[in-house]
């Protein structure tokens, strides 16, 4: 049972930095960018959710070079001229309180798409894509598509470069975590899992050999990330699928990564494989967390399906998660957090500007 007060507005401190409750902004694509460049979208879109209350607020997926994007219209912090934009959206959100941070990822096979509203499938040349796309094995995610490069290992060192200068600009921007992308079919992903890495060499075959890029990017950037700032890494928990990723696969992992400097598991899952029975309703990944946290002594997040504070402030009042992330109803609801918060009997400070709506 939960405790009786809520725990869900308690502070949390991880490392040198402080949230003010344990409700965050998971990342979320909004496919709004230009060449990488960060817009007035984003600084409504993401300021609108630190004068809502969120404790973090996690840019949507961050590409580390050009061809590592999603779509042609990511947000990109592979080269000096992004961090300026950003950089005036990270001071907006901090100063309504919120703990910034920054999700690092590279696409891999799943690269080059349209963005969602025009179908999501392979973007080409002429659509404004591009090729080649890269992966750890050459196997395309959707049938069809075209077949992904095979990354060497000068190929994988780029790769591993261009997140250790992203972790540059990120600090230099301001922001106060990473949050390493490895979930979702992405690249790190793909390495991961044994349905989409086929390799033979020292990064496939065994567990070992699967989880190497991860550790390398991991102690990559830890070596340059200041000790005072927290490092997240997103996984998909499961790939839900026969032969893939697995839970007691993701454990071991928390279980090596934590204790080369990872803070925080972000416990998501699936969109390795096209076609996966995905048994969706709310709190279905909650589990995932809960299983992480206890086995690896390591802190997690919560995301998928959370739509209602109570929901959120058992998950952390149990001991299921550290933290909640929400998204879409995030997007239904910028404010949600001071809205969870009345109903939670919790009084937390509203932004003067919004005083008069309070009660």
């Amino acid at each position: 049972m939960s405790v009786s007060q809520p725990r869900l507005f308690s502070p949390l401190q991880i490392r040198g930095v402080t949230l003010r409750n344990r409700i965050a902004v998971s990342p979320m694509c909004e496919y709004s960018s230009h060449d990488g460049f960060a817009n007035d979208w984003h600084l409504v879109h993401l300021g609108s959710r630190a004068v809502g209350g969120a404790g973090l607020i996690i840019t949507e997926a961050t590409a580390v070079s050009p061809e590592g994007r999603i779509s042609p219209q990511d947000l990109g912090i592979w080269k000096d001229e992004h961090v300026e934009m950003l950089a005036r959206c990270v001071a907006f959100m901090k100063s309504h309180g919120a703990v910034t941070g920054i999700q690092l990822a590279h696409a891999g096979r799943k690269a080059s798409t349209r963005v969602p509203w025009h179908g999501g499938k392979f973007a080409m040349p002429e659509d404004g894509g591009w090729l080649p796309i890269y992966a750890p094995s050459a196997i395309p995610y959707y049938e069809g598509n075209p077949v992904p490069v095979a990354l060497d290992k000068a190929g994988i060192d780029r790769i591993r470069q261009a997140f250790v200068d992203a972790a540059h600009r990120s600090l230099a921007t301001g922001f106060e975590v990473i949050e390493l992308h490895a979930a979702h079919g992405y690249l790190m992903h793909e390495f991961l899992s044994p349905l989409s890495n086929h390799r033979t060499d020292e990064y496939g075959g065994s567990f070992e050999n699967r989880i190497r890029f991860v550790k390398e990017v991991v102690a990559d950037i830890r070596r340059v990330w200041p000790e005072r700032l927290p490092l997240f890494v997103r996984i998909s928990a499961t790939d839900w699928a026969d032969g893939g990723w697995d839970i007691e696969q993701s454990v071991e992992l928390a279980q090596i990564i934590g204790p080369m400097g990872v803070d925080l598991i972000d416990c998501s899952s699936g969109a390795l494989v096209a076609g996966a029975r995905i048994p969706i309703k709310p709190l279905y990944q909650t589990q995932f967390a809960e299983r992480i946290r206890r086995e690896s002594g390591v802190a997690t997040g919560a995301v998928g399906l959370i739509t209602r504070a109570k929901e959120a402030d058992d998950i952390v009042s149990d001991g299921r998660a550290d933290i909640v992330l929400l998204a879409r109803e995030m997007l239904r609801d910028p404010y949600f957090p001071l809205h969870a918060a009345k109903e939670l009997g919790i009084d937390v400070k509203w932004p003067d500007q919004y005083l008069r709506a309070k009660d």
